[in-house]
């Protein structure tokens, strides 16, 4: 905005304008149907070392290979690259027998010395260490005595042996990458061994994958997977509505309810494996112990921080911002991972006299102007950091914000983008700022956010969440990573959850539901994962995107896709070929919905 168009960009503007608004078939394109996905968040970095958001994630898990993977119908683990493994007496000593017979993409066979190469590179590149490095922080040594045997030797018994949920790249591919840190891996078609290779990336528009013919499974029906992003999730469902997309995910409850009875619209409403928290800044250190970011004070106070939490009715949050479509927070892992899910015996209800009596008796007295002070005199004037494209971040920050001004707390609301937020909470810049994971099956990833380790280093790495770094809570983290008796590691992990709720510098608000949409009449045989109340995007695996179906229209239309097409982001009008310069996505787009 603001910027003289050109006479020459002005007449092609018109062209563009006048065509037909259905996206384009490129041309020489092959027959067959496209299932193409509309995003609503950026795709961080397509390097699997580098990305974290689930945008990414999703994509890496249709390219690259893991070791294991989760079964769609219960989460269960499974074989996949690995068909078999045993262990030791001592559980120090891993052996996977790599599966016969899978190619990479390029021709190349898939053999242990890549997985070797893998986490060799992660063990000693901090860099590659970025998105997964916490799967390879117990490793001694990793080495493939010949193809098919992978050996893994950990320094101490590590109970998610069976979840290193780290893609494994081809090491002829990358041992000529020199910089992990500065390598996009954006030169097509990049080589990997999934159901699917990715052949065009246009960074802010979409990302195209073409069907693997060597994927060992066998090719999946769908020909193409397309990605297409969008700024808001407005404009993604009005793309669904002209069938100009195939699947709408992150859907609103309103445009959930909307779609209700849509001809040709099949709606989905899974349980979700996501938390979403309001980070508290307890005082926020990096891991070298050095105090940084912008905290206030008083946060570094438990007592402020349980007094915030009684002062936030969830019930109302899920309710007013979520329509119902979600269940009230309260452990750190979502219900839908039911041995793991915690909730406490005594749970901080919505209080604001018992929010103003804690504050009252820890020497938080109100001014003139109603607004509490430390005992040092300094105002109780809080930023909450919030996503500013996300309308349920903008509703709990309204709510929150009366809340706490009932308690004599005056909060400053600063919407910002997903790269801003993201920098600042991990240079602790920010007194409250929205937050938000997806778990896994096996909850050791989500656990360790809270450890002193995740904390940033001086050079900007780390992968911290609420920068709790609490004794008691990394003993207990660190033992049930050496638990194998499956109770004796539940009992643990609800310890740590137990002290992460006392500590109360995540608060979880809610876990929402996964509301998601497709074009029945385009697709069919969608697997969900799990099979009960599950999803068809954001899975722990690829099986919605393989298990896809296109039906005869889909298939006779030939899935026009998006490539060199005008086409509009949240009415902001986008030419493709016309400017020149790219914008490159910034790394850590949003731990919102980080795998």
């Amino acid at each position: 905005m603001g910027r003289r168009i050109t006479g020459l960009v002005a007449a092609l503007l018109a062209v563009f304008l006048l065509a037909p608004p259905a996206v384009a078939q490129q041309a020489g394109q092959q027959r067959g149907a496209t299932l193409r996905i509309g995003l609503q968040q950026q795709i961080d970095s397509l390097n699997p070392f580098l990305g974290i958001t689930l945008a990414a994630t999703d994509i890496f898990r249709t390219i690259y290979p893991t070791l294991t993977t989760y079964s769609p119908e219960d989460f269960s683990v499974q074989p996949e690259l690995a068909e078999s493994w045993s262990s030791s007496p001592d559980k120090l000593t891993w052996t996977f027998r790599i599966r016969r017979g899978v190619e990479w993409s390029d021709g190349q066979p898939v053999t242990a010395r890549d997985a070797a190469y893998t986490f060799n590179r992660m063990m000693t590149d901090p860099a590659a260490a970025t998105a997964n490095g916490n799967f390879v922080e117990n490793f001694a040594s990793v080495t493939a005595p010949d193809d098919h045997t992978l050996v893994i030797r950990t320094k101490q018994p590590q109970s998610t042996m069976l979840a290193i949920d780290a893609p494994i790249v081809p090491e002829h591919i990358w041992s000529k990458v020199d910089d992990v840190a500065s390598f996009p891996n954006d030169q097509m078609p990049v080589v990997g061994s999934g159901p699917f290779v990715l052949t065009e990336y246009e960074p802010e528009r979409y990302v195209t994958l073409e069907a693997n013919p060597r994927f060992w499974r066998g090719a999946p029906e769908v020909s193409r997977l397309q990605f297409v992003q969008f700024k808001n999730s407005d404009a993604a469902v009005q793309a669904l509505r002209k069938g100009d997309i195939d699947v709408v995910q992150k859907l609103t409850p309103a445009q959930f309810n909307a779609l209700s009875g849509q001809e040709d619209v099949e709606r989905v409403k899974g349980q979700g494996r996501r938390f979403y928290e309001i980070i508290l800044n307890p005082g926020a250190t990096d891991s070298e112990n050095r105090s940084i970011g912008s905290g206030h004070p008083a946060l570094r106070d438990v007592r402020v921080r349980q007094a915030i939490d009684h002062a936030i009715d969830r019930k109302t949050l899920v309710d007013r911002v979520l329509g119902g479509y979600g269940q009230i927070g309260s452990g750190y892992l979502p219900p839908i991972f039911a041995d793991y899910h915690w909730s406490p015996q005594r749970p901080r209800q919505f209080d604001l006299q018992t929010a103003n009596r804690i504050l009252d008796e820890a020497g938080y007295q109100r001014g003139e102007d109603g607004i509490r002070r430390t005992p040092q005199g300094e105002p109780l004037n809080f930023d909450f950091v919030l996503h500013g494209d996300e309308p349920v971040d903008a509703q709990v920050g309204e709510f929150v914000k009366r809340w706490l001004a009932d308690i004599g707390i005056r909060v400053e609301l600063q919407p910002v983008s997903d790269n801003q937020l993201n920098e600042r909470t991990i240079a602790g810049d920010f007194d409250m700022v929205v937050s938000g994971w997806s778990a896994n099956p096996d909850p050791d990833y989500v656990l360790r956010l809270q450890t002193c380790a995740a904390r940033p280093t001086p050079d900007g790495g780390g992968q911290p969440d609420s920068f709790l770094c609490d004794r008691v809570y990394d003993d207990l983290y660190q033992q049930q990573l050496a638990e194998f008796d499956p109770q004796a590691r539940v009992d643990l992990v609800k310890q740590a959850q137990q002290r992460f709720y006392e500590q109360a510098t995540g608060l979880i608000l809610f876990y929402p539901n996964s509301l998601e949409a497709y074009r029945s009449d385009r697709f069919a045989g969608f697997t969900k994962q799990p099979k009960t109340d599950g999803v068809i995007t954001g899975q722990q695996g690829y099986w919605g995107y393989y298990g896809a179906k296109p039906t005869e229209a889909a298939v006779s239309q030939a899935g026009a896709d998006y490539g060199n097409v005008l086409w509009l982001l949240g009415g902001a009008v986008v030419l493709v070929g016309v400017v020149g310069t790219v914008v490159a996505i910034r790394r850590r787009a949003t731990m919102d919905t980080r795998e």
